[in-house]
């Protein structure tokens, strides 16, 4: 792939669950080396290796970064709250659980009222952070920031978009089809790093889900304006070039490849902030649960244990009167 000075990577968490919103990360550096020497470039302050924890921010393949245990809630919260911190005013890492949630950035968010349909999404939350000091996290988003600079790397861009159940099955019903649902919520993302970042050439990747190999004519599809030229297609990476037509200046070269994660640190990044989007908002489910059923053991939305889950909750749920196609998937 062409090397790029803007670097761009999409992932996301919660395709599968029963319960819980589907939620994407997204990130994008300007750099003077390639997506993959980030992590060299920014090292100590920045890390691939969960065990380094101690002393950088792990920026991984999530499913490295975290598991259901105290150490990685602090790991994986340290890395997506001190990256947004960036580019927070002063530096401050979110305390507002809501907004990192459904207002990360505006652009992407849904509308209060789809929101709304949710209750759990809409009462109050515990303020962020929530597993990590925050003191100790400010300063060390210093020393990241320190890094940035001394690397003449500059975080460009970043952010969540969170698709709660309501909206997943709306989608659904409209498609008929998972994964077309997911192009469509994923397209939202790779249009405003077209629309904001391909004056300067963005180099793109996004980690791939399922089969899928060829995605040409449905790039052709969605960014009508631009020229959509083959790379390559094979079974482990498909890449394409777009290039704006009638004279306009865009052009971002986009790869879907198997373990995006490995190869690119915005993918990584992405990864981190969808999980953790994810979490959070399963946080604030069971909160929300537990308040109206004691006693009620949480869950993470899986399918097996969100049938347990709603075997168990289910006098609450008649009591609530909640609406299931806001509450559980219908694929």
């Amino acid at each position: 792939m062409t090397k790029l000075r803007v670097h761009a990577g999409v992932d996301e968490a919660g395709l599968g669950p029963l319960l819980g919103p589907m939620t994407f990360g997204y990130s994008v550096f300007r750099a003077p080396c390639g997506a993959d020497e980030l992590w060299r470039a920014l090292a100590p302050a920045v890390s691939d290796q969960p065990g380094a924890d101690g002393r950088s921010f792990v920026v991984a393949d999530s499913k490295l970064v975290f598991k259901r245990t105290a150490r990685c809630r602090r790991r994986l919260e340290s890395t997506a709250l001190g990256f947004l911190a960036l580019k927070a005013p002063g530096r401050r890492p979110h305390t507002d659980a809501r907004r990192y949630l459904f207002d990360n950035p505006r652009e992407l968010a849904l509308d209060a009222g789809s929101v709304d349909l949710h209750p759990w999404y809409r009462s109050g939350a515990a303020p962020l952070p929530r597993h990590v000091d925050a003191g100790l996290l400010e300063l060390r988003v210093e020393d990241l920031h320190r890094a940035l600079v001394r690397a003449s790397v500059e975080l460009l861009d970043l952010g969540v978009r969170v698709v709660p159940e309501a909206e997943l099955n709306r989608s659904f019903d409209e498609t008929d089809n998972k994964a077309r649902t997911h192009w469509l919520q994923s397209r939202l993302i790779f249009r405003r790093i077209w629309q904001q970042h391909a004056q300067e050439g963005v180099e793109l990747w996004v980690d791939r889900h399922g089969g899928r190999m060829h995605y040409g004519s449905i790039l052709a599809v969605d960014f009508p304006e631009a020229s959509v030229e083959l790379v390559d297609e094979s079974s482990e990476l498909s890449r394409y070039r777009l290039t704006e037509r009638r004279g306009g200046a865009r052009r971002m070269e986009i790869a879907f490849a198997e373990r995006a994660e490995s190869r690119s640190l915005p993918v990584a990044l992405a990864s981190c902030l969808a999980k953790y989007a994810r979490e959070l908002a399963m946080e604030c489910f069971n909160a929300y649960w537990g308040r109206l059923e004691p006693g009620l053991a949480p869950t993470a939305g899986y399918t097996e244990d969100g049938r347990r889950w709603l075997a168990d909750a289910e006098r609450a749920l008649e009591r609530e009167k909640i609406d299931r196609s806001a509450l559980v998937r219908s694929r």
